[in-house]
């Protein structure tokens, strides 16, 4: 099997990482930055063409008003200190999740780094934020329902292709593999629809401490699977 062409990551620990040291839980965020940028210059030398990241999901809002106020500031220091970097690297930045209920400079600075980077091709980051894969299906069958009222579908057209046109990950692959931290071996509503066949490797180390070292395992242990989508094994049908 060939190196992922697709990887996806549950980015999970930041809180526990920073409990171990006695430390805040934004502290703990803020060296997870740290991590995706060493994993975003690392996806790109391993040959990795896709890279999606579960940055902020939308069951996220529940936590504390001062931790959510913390990831905002975040994300914005991310996209303001590392958006000219990614796009001379020929990064393509591409975000999934709901937008409608964002902040409006929120919503400003997401369409910046997507207008800027639309004509890279080296690797696409695809930032899941404000994302749950139950809220996205949702959305896609509220749209298709809605054509099928104004008589612009019928409901025996609704296939599965045309329903994943109609997801937020519309034109991206869906993942090969997908990859969480921390120990918790669960998808936590991280594109349900897209990973039916993903091969899926749960790593002990918590988000700040993920490097290189932990994606390349993680792409070797893919790489001894055999994906069969359903059919049978090459040597099973040689049988």
């Amino acid at each position: 099997m060939t190196t992922p062409a697709h990887v996806a990551i549950i980015m999970d620990g930041n809180g526990r990482w920073a409990k171990a040291r006695g430390l805040p839980r934004v502290a703990g965020h803020r060296a997870g930055v740290e991590a995706l940028r060493r994993t975003v210059r690392a996806a790109a030398d391993l040959g990795i063409s896709w890279l999606t990241v579960y940055a902020f999901s939308s069951e996220n809002w529940s936590r504390p008003k001062s931790e959510v106020t913390d990831l905002m500031g975040l994300l914005k220091i991310f996209i303001r200190r590392d958006l000219a970097e990614l796009h001379n690297s020929g990064v393509r930045v591409r975000i999934i999740g709901d937008r409608a209920t964002l902040q409006p400079d929120i919503r400003c600075l997401l369409e910046e780094a997507e207008t800027l980077t639309a004509g890279n091709e080296s690797l696409t980051l695809v930032i899941a934020f404000n994302y749950g894969g139950r809220d996205e299906i949702s959305r896609a069958a509220s749209r298709l329902a809605e054509a099928v009222k104004r008589g612009e579908l019928s409901s025996e057209e609704i296939t599965p292709e045309l329903f994943a046109e109609n997801l937020d990950t519309a034109g991206i692959p869906d993942p090969d593999l997908v990859i969480r931290t921390s120990g918790e071996v669960r998808l936590s509503n991280f594109l349900p629809w897209q990973s039916a066949y993903s091969e899926l490797v749960f790593q002990p180390c918590y988000w700040p401490d993920f490097n290189r070292d932990h994606l390349a395992d993680a792409l070797r242990e893919y790489t001894g699977r055999e994906r069969r989508f359903g059919g049978l094994a090459t040597r099973d049908v040689a049988l």
